[in-house]
């Protein structure tokens, strides 16, 4: 989406997305195979998410990345932590301890800013995007991976006629497309979850599937 998209979402506190909760896949299925703690977790896209936290008291190092003030002021006010702010490149800096909050857009974001990735955590991410955007989303994390480092997707799957996105439907062959040529690809979980969401029901979605996946990039 144009970012003025994701801007005015948070101007008009329209974030359904958000989630008050840490995400129940990420304490499933984390930490994944060779992710050990103490290693860099990259959050895109990652909004004023609790699941930073978690990670971070978990033990692991975190590096979120959003397009919005707004959400990165709230992450931390919200939170009451006090983070030291400071340039980084096209990029503003917010770190608290392990974590840094990197405000700006995504596609900008180089391996300098990082010092080596272990993982990334995708919650929200590419169901965010259209169609058109995802190629170049994947590639992008690509170059920044290292070899070995995994990735926890998490997807939704539904007939995109029934509903607009965001966040939109992406099916396990897309998956496959997008990151089959850089990364093996592990299906940890396919749910049903149409009952637990009311907005996807009421806008007439008749099947709504949660997929969990473990990407490993070679």
């Amino acid at each position: 989406m144009h970012p003025d998209f994701w801007h005015e979402r948070w101007q008009t506190d329209r974030i359904g997305f958000h989630r008050e909760a840490v995400n129940p896949w990420l304490v499933q299925h984390w930490p994944l195979p060779g992710v050990k703690r103490g290693g860099r977790v990259l959050v895109p896209l990652c909004g004023k998410s609790l699941d930073m936290l978690w990670l971070l008291h978990e033990g692991y190092r975190v590096t979120g990345v959003e397009i919005s003030r707004l959400a990165v002021e709230a992450f931390f006010s919200e939170n009451r932590l006090e983070p030291l702010i400071e340039p980084a490149g096209r990029f503003t800096r917010w770190r608290y301890q392990g974590l840094d909050v990197l405000c700006g857009d995504f596609l900008d974001l180089d391996r300098s800013l990082l010092g080596g990735l272990d993982a990334v955590y995708d919650r929200a991410a590419l169901i965010a995007m259209p169609p058109a955007m995802r190629p170049r989303y994947a590639a992008h994390l690509a170059g920044l991976a290292d070899r070995e480092t995994r990735q926890l997707l998490i997807t939704l799957e539904y007939n995109q006629l029934e509903m607009s996105g965001p966040p939109f439907s992406v099916s396990a062959d897309e998956v496959n497309r997008l990151y089959g040529d850089n990364c093996t690809i592990e299906c940890l979980a396919s749910t049903d979850v149409l009952e637990e969401n009311a907005k996807f029901r009421d806008n007439g979605v008749t099947l709504l599937r949660e997929q969990v996946y473990c990407l490993t990039h070679r």
